[in-house]
This record gives structure tokens, sequence and C-alpha cells, in this order.
């Protein structure tokens, strides 16, 4: 591991591939935290408080050896009301036929947690569905994609095929906005080559 790694507060493999699209070396910490959304909470205050809990709970947990870390949480978003990760087969169908032929929202909120505290922004999206059918739903989930991610779907996977279109960020859908990141990460003294060219110009 390189001296100027940071610590990435999730185990999703898609998180990992966006910090090495743009060159951050990592170490994957896990935190366990309640993601249970609170009576009447706002999506946009829920991620954010999702993310900034993960970080500070790997923060904690790294005390001895500090380094910067960078959490995300991701929710869909369809009339107000927050769609998680389905728990089955039914679930995600059910989610999978509310999103069809329409407009939804994706958020996700990043937070870098340094030294000097933390900071945190949210990227929101909107992405638009093509009608769908029960068929195809079916032959989504028997995929097994739908599990692990909110709403039931993967842009960066088979679910693409549903995607009419995106307005807003697709490293924001995937469930880290790499814009927002990197400027976070800058400003928790993290220099990545974004920021060395900037100072070169």
């Amino acid at each position: 591991m390189r001296d100027d790694f940071v610590y990435l507060a999730s185990a999703s493999p898609r998180r990992r591939a966006l910090l090495e699209q743009i060159g951050v070396p990592f170490e994957v910490r896990v935190p366990e935290i309640d993601e249970t959304l609170g009576p009447g909470e706002p999506p946009e205050s829920y991620v954010k408080r999702l993310s900034e809990a993960k970080a500070e709970a790997v923060w904690a947990d790294t005390a001895a050896a500090p380094r910067p870390v960078i959490a995300a949480d991701t929710t869909v978003v369809l009339d107000r009301r927050v769609l998680g990760k389905p728990r089955d087969a039914d679930e995600a169908i059910a989610m999978l036929e509310s999103l069809s032929g329409r407009t939804h929202l994706v958020m996700t909120a990043v937070t870098v947690r340094g030294a000097g505290g933390a900071s945190s922004l949210v990227n929101v999206s909107e992405v638009r569905f093509r009608p769908t059918t029960d068929e195809e739903r079916r032959a989504y989930c028997e995929t097994g994609e739908p599990f692990d991610k909110a709403g039931g779907y993967g842009i960066q996977g088979f679910g693409a095929v549903f995607v009419e279109h995106l307005s807003g960020s697709y490293s924001g859908v995937m469930g880290l906005p790499l814009c927002e990141t990197a400027l976070l990460l800058e400003r928790a003294g993290v220099r990545g080559w974004w920021s060395r060219g900037r100072a070169r110009a």
C-alpha cells in the first residue's frame, strides 16, 4: 500500500472501481451503522446523515493510523419515497414496476473526513426508465443484480437497458460522484492529479 492512501468506508465494488478510475489509492474499511430511515426524514438528509456516520465510524476506528476517509450513501427516490435495497425478488419486482416509464431521483451523498473535520456534498441526478414488462423485470431479478442496489437496479450493469435518460452524474448514480469526491479530497489536503494540474496552470 502506498503512503498516500485514503480509507474507503464501503464494501461496494462499484465505489472501489470509481476510485481506481481517478487514481486514488485506498484501503477498504467497512463500517457498521444503523441505516434505518428516520420518521419523516427527508431523503437528502438521510443519505447525508448515513454518509457522515460511515465516515465518522471509520475515522474513529483508525485513529491510531489516521488517513482521510471517503464514505458515501446512495438512495433512489420516487415521489419522495425512499427505495432502498430490496429484501427479496418480490420487493425488487415491485420496485422495478414502480419505476417503469417514470422519472426518479438518485441521491448520493459523499463525505470526506480528515483531521480538520468532515465535509459532505450531495449529488442529485434524474433517471428516467423506459416502460418495462413483467417478463423483463423477472428476468432481471434472475441475474441477481438488483439485490444489493438501492432501487433494485444498477446503471452500470444489466439494468442499463432500462435507462432511457439520465440528467446528472453517471458516477453519482453508480454510487460515488467523482466531481464532488475530488473537490472534497482536495479540501482535506489530498492532492490528486487534477489539483496538481491546476497548480501548474
